[in-house]
């Protein structure tokens, strides 16, 4: 227990926790805005505007849509939430059966391993090129943000599967778990919050890829095609508006799959990883 101004608390509350890191996220918000503004005037160029400018374009932009196209914002999104959704869903059907099987044999691990260090630290937005002009404007970019998303993922539930307790292995085999049963009721549920770090990794690296992809596919016409398009234009408070726009997708996604998370975690009753 502590005592501040006469207000006594407990450092261990779960309320004063929870206040503590909201006044820190409120704070931090202050503090980068004040250096946002700061920069913009130090600066004194169009192409980094005020947060104000950035907020009433963000406001037009909501209200009346784009000016140019007619589009509207919820039409840009809806797009890039198409192709983004379609690359993330592909991600995981592939990402977590791989990595589990080749976390599970050893065998497995050594034929994969080398390929998959050859193609990992290639960035995805290096495909977006090759795919997009190559195969395909409606394809490419689904496999550009599931280049982004599969490899963080692969790699957490890899990681994830090797570091089980061999305890958990011994005790099912021990008790007569065949090795389907292992696999099963032991190794994936133990491998949750692993693949769920990798979700939340690959989600955030996913939108980088989605506004890459618009790029060299603006038949897609999502907000990263809207973003390119006021950039192109000079109108940079639009342009910033459509990069907070970005920012807010990509809280709202990971946020989203921390509390997924948080709920397989206490329904399989395994730790955070």
């Amino acid at each position: 227990m502590s005592t501040v101004f006469g207000w006594t608390y407990d450092k261990h509350n779960k309320n004063h926790r929870m206040f503590r890191k909201m006044v820190i996220a409120v704070t931090s918000l202050v503090c980068f805005m004040f250096a946002w503004w700061d920069i913009s005037v130090l600066a004194n160029s169009a192409a980094i505007p005020t947060p104000i400018d950035t907020w009433n374009a963000l406001v037009n932009l909501i209200n009346e849509g784009d000016t140019i196209t007619g589009r509207s914002v919820w039409d840009y999104i809806g797009s890039s939430m198409k192709t983004y959704l379609s690359g993330f869903g592909l991600a995981l059907l592939v990402a977590i059966p791989l990595g589990l099987v080749i976390g599970y044999f050893a065998v497995v691990e050594e034929f994969a391993t080398p390929v998959i260090e050859i193609l990992r630290p290639i960035a995805p937005i290096a495909w977006a090129p090759i795919f997009i002009l190559a195969i395909d404007y409606t394809i490419g970019p689904i496999l550009v943000v599931f280049i982004g998303i599969f490899f963080p993922l692969l790699t957490n539930v890899v990681f994830g599967v090797k570091e089980i307790d061999t305890k958990l292995i011994d005790a099912a085999r021990t008790l007569g778990a065949s090795s389907s049963q292992v696999f099963t009721k032991v190794m994936i549920p133990s491998a949750v919050p692993y693949i769920m770090n990798g979700v939340k990794i690959g989600l955030g690296i996913g939108w980088m890829c989605i506004v890459a992809a618009e790029l060299y596919a603006p038949q897609l016409g999502g907000i990263g095609f809207y973003l390119n398009e006021q950039a192109t234009a000079g109108f940079w408070p639009a342009a910033f508006a459509a990069i907070a726009i970005i920012a807010v997708l990509g809280l709202l996604t990971t946020g989203l799959a921390e509390v997924i998370h948080k709920k397989l975690v206490n329904r399989v009753g395994m730790t955070s990883a």
